[in-house]
């Protein structure tokens, strides 16, 4: 398979990237990070995001965007990896952005989709819940109708970028006579009234939201769309192309975490030799890149995969990249640690902050073990 890009996506990724190395600092990240655990926001690098043109990436070209597709939103996503930025793009710019585009009324998408290709609104996708434990379908917040309007009651775990986020879109089973029926996903302002955002911190540092809605009454023109016919469908694409974007982070994260390792095994020295001149810590990084070229290989696929219309094809191999990316999250990090010492674990030190980050990845969208059990499944 030829995996050359077009010149216009080899341009996208190297601004980003240009962007990303001159306005997002390792510096720069950590004092985002502080201002995160205290609950302040600067949308100042979002806006940058804006004026670069990367967040209109998934919005129609109908709606005002450039109509990407998921392979420019792997490089952009592999360039972001690189700098381990902090910014909702997964979660506003990928999730939301396709929800929206997908299963959005026309006035749904006049309203919405400008405002977040311009930067001037977060809009972050609120699926998962805490009872789910990586089954997407095992949703158990309900929506119940009342005249013409819709009532939500449940909770959402573990949302990234939540506190953030001026518009929540909500995942819900509409209650039937006797149980709950159709998934359906529902736009929620952040002030709407008996829903509260419990900020939680995450391991790599970054600020993600319990999300409690207690009767919590939206109008009709909330629900995405006019019917609910095909949400649940409409809603499993989302998920995968955010599989997708996150494997392609992934492969950012690790590249940059491979090039910090193998530059300090050139400079530390040990009996007065640098460490890099050992054939067994050699041996490891050599082993670091092989991890990291599958993991690009199969991330490769994730995108080209993640909107393919037969169903069971591209379940199985997103789960064949997500195990992968994963087994390279977990070795790469573990094995760039200890090549670091006990360094390798400081704030202060750029490794740390990967590695968490690769953790991070590898839970998200379900763990390395799920997706284990979910390829052997389609294989069986």
């Amino acid at each position: 398979m030829d995996f050359t890009f077009t010149e216009e996506q080899q341009m996208l990724q190297d601004t980003t990237r240009r962007f990303v190395s001159r306005d997002y600092t390792f510096e720069t990240r950590r004092q985002r990070l502080a201002a995160a655990r205290e609950g302040r926001a600067d949308r100042k690098v979002w806006q940058g995001l804006a004026d670069l043109g990367v967040l209109a990436l998934n919005v129609p070209e109908e709606d005002g965007g450039l109509g990407g597709n998921a392979i420019d939103t792997m490089l952009v996503m592999t360039a972001l990896g690189e700098g381990l930025v902090l910014e909702p793009f997964l979660s506003s710019a990928v999730l939301s952005t396709r929800a929206l585009a997908s299963m959005g009324s026309a006035a749904q998408k006049e309203s919405m989709l400008p405002a977040l290709a311009a930067g001037e609104t977060v809009v972050v996708f609120a699926h998962d819940e805490a009872a789910s434990r990586f089954d997407w379908k095992a949703i158990e917040t309900s929506a119940r109708e009342d005249d013409g309007s819709y009532v939500l009651n449940g909770r959402k775990s573990v949302i990234p970028y939540a506190p953030s986020a001026d518009v929540l879109l909500v995942t819900a089973r509409i209650q039937g006579p006797d149980q709950p029926g159709a998934m359906a996903v529902f736009a929620v302002p952040r002030n709407a009234a008996g829903m509260r955002i419990v900020p939680a911190p995450l391991v790599d540092g970054s600020v993600a939201g319990e999300i409690v809605l207690d009767e919590v009454s939206l109008p009709g023109q909330a629900l995405l769309g006019e019917t609910t016919d095909d949400a649940e469908s409409r809603i499993a694409d989302v998920l995968d192309a955010g599989i997708a974007a996150v494997c392609a982070e992934a492969v950012g994260a690790l590249d940059k975490l491979l090039a910090a390792t193998v530059e300090y095994a050139r400079t530390r020295k040990q009996f007065g030799v640098p460490i890099g001149k050992f054939q067994a810590l050699q041996h490891k990084m050599a082993d670091m890149v092989l991890h990291i070229e599958q993991a690009r290989s199969m991330s490769y696929l994730a995108s080209v995969r993640c909107t393919d219309p037969d169903l069971a094809l591209r379940r199985r191999d997103l789960s064949a990249a997500k195990v992968i990316v994963g087994q390279a999250c977990r070795f790469v990090g573990q094995q760039a640690v200890q090549l670091h010492g006990g360094m390798g674990v400081t704030d202060e030190l750029d490794v740390s902050h990967y590695f968490k980050r690769l953790m991070a990845i590898e839970m998200a969208f379900g763990s390395t073990d799920t997706h284990l059990e979910q390829l052997a499944a389609s294989l069986s």
